[in-house]
């Protein structure tokens, strides 16, 4: 009997060999062009009309959407469809996930250099003795505040005017 471990070992391996060895059709878009790929060599059509294309590739530059198939093997023929619909453009290109995700971890790297290079040249700077405690600026003295001035002295209620604008109404 196998043990555990082998038997894990033994059913990786033939998933690996079946996967490596099945061929799936494929779509790929660049700018502009359009490649459709058939798991073997065969006979390319758009809709119901022969392109004319015996191969396992076929490459067009993309202007609408289309179904295309490929038709291989022998009788019957085994047959693959393609629906192809995308935006292209001339000056677009295509960013994978797998470089994205590089640069932003390598854009996370750099801010952090920069923060311990930062960190480190504010830190020699200060360490080059204790902190002088900052003093306040000593004042100059003998004089104080001014005296308020008689003009703007509270107003006495008995000697206001009794005018309509001169009464102050409190409400609640």
């Amino acid at each position: 009997m196998l043990s555990m471990g082998v038997q894990a070992v033994l059913v990786v391996v033939l998933l690996g060999v079946a996967t490596t060895k099945a061929e799936e059709p494929e779509v790929e878009f660049w700018r502009t062009k359009v490649t459709l790929t058939c798991p073997e060599e065969g006979n390319w059509y758009k809709y119901s009309e022969s392109l004319k294309n015996k191969s396992q590739d076929y490459e067009f530059t993309y202007t609408s959407k289309g179904t295309y198939r490929c038709e291989y093997g022998s009788e019957p023929k085994s047959k693959y469809y393609f629906y192809v619909e995308g935006n292209a453009c001339e000056d677009c290109f295509e960013l994978e996930g797998n470089t994205l995700f590089m640069v932003i971890v390598g854009d996370l790297l750099l801010t952090i250099i920069m923060m311990v290079i930062v960190y480190r040249c504010t830190n020699k700077k200060s360490s080059t003795g204790p902190p002088q405690p900052s003093k306040a600026p000593p004042r100059s003295g003998g004089r104080g505040p001014p005296v308020p001035s008689p003009d703007y002295e509270a107003l006495n209620p008995q000697t206001r005017a009794q005018d309509t604008y001169s009464m102050v109404n409190r409400m609640g």
